[in-house]
């Protein structure tokens, strides 16, 4: 495994196992567990994700030291704002069953983030997280926090695969000094990214399948991972990536697969705004 440092000094892994969509807890506690005894040594979670508690259970029952695991978890829109936000912010670390965060981030660019922004600069600044950052700030936005926070985001987490590249946003992050990382970076299945003839040639020269030749693409670009599977083989395929680097010509394939837009979701229209708004994860 390899590891980056934030702008804070702060090391983080360039790979880690995501739990988004497991929100049964014994299979996303058995999914932690088995992730972590691979060698993975960052997981991601959310409380929208409603699986805190069953990460928090495997991470204590998998005999790791908790200094040696990055656990990230995200602040829902129904909880931004000031008060509400250190609210939320107990509750998940209640929930995890940790002292403290290693990356709590802002779930969504959309209702009174700015407030909440605060409130995770004076957590921050208290020592109970270790990182702070954003999830799907298009470069718009991303600027705009940036310029006017008193501790600029060390995180973006936004969509990166093969067709879906961003290489616009990735520049604006790195201008701004803020660590990319990917949400499916395996386009959640989509484009028959598995069989893809242009991912599953290059894979052949190296001995590696499509989808681990799509998660080393975003590695040599600098972008951390956070691959998702409750497949026992999955997760160690997911992590054998590190043994094998792209040559440019490979890189320069894969970046012609960009079709330039999301078609899992574009946080610029208005139905997505409306509809993440409306989106309740308790009473």
């Amino acid at each position: 495994m390899e590891y980056t440092a934030l702008r804070n000094g702060v090391k983080m892994p360039m790979e880690g196992f995501g739990v988004f969509q497991v929100p049964e807890a014994a299979v996303c506690e058995q999914a932690v567990h088995s992730a972590l005894a691979a060698g993975y040594r960052l997981i991601d979670t959310a409380a929208a994700y409603l699986n805190e508690k069953a990460v928090g259970a495997a991470i204590r029952k998998s005999g790791v030291p908790r200094e040696e695991i990055f656990v990230t978890t995200k602040l829902w829109i129904q909880d931004y704002g000031y008060e509400s936000t250190k609210k939320a912010f107990q509750n998940s670390l209640d929930n995890l069953g940790l002292e403290y965060i290693d990356l709590y981030l802002l779930h969504q660019p959309v209702s009174d983030y700015y407030s909440s922004w605060r409130a995770l600069e004076e957590l921050y600044e208290a020592g109970k997280i270790r990182a702070i950052g954003v999830c799907n700030f298009y470069p718009d936005r991303l600027a705009d926090l940036c310029l006017n926070a008193k501790i600029a985001p060390m995180v973006n987490q936004v969509e990166l695969h093969p067709f879906f590249a961003q290489s616009g946003a990735l520049e604006n992050m790195k201008e701004f000094g803020v660590q990319p990382q990917a949400w499916a970076p395996l386009a959640e299945g989509k484009f028959g990214i598995f069989t893809n003839p242009v991912l599953t040639g290059i894979g052949q020269k190296y001995g590696k399948t499509a989808a681990q030749i799509a998660l080393r693409w975003n590695i040599e670009r600098g972008v951390i991972i956070i691959p998702k599977s409750t497949h026992e083989e999955r997760i160690h395929e997911n992590l054998n990536i590190w043994d094998f680097s792209l040559s440019k010509e490979d890189m320069d394939a894969i970046a012609d697969l960009d079709i330039g837009k999301s078609q899992i979701i574009d946080h610029s229209t208005a139905e997505t705004a409306k509809f993440l708004n409306s989106f309740k994860i308790h009473e």
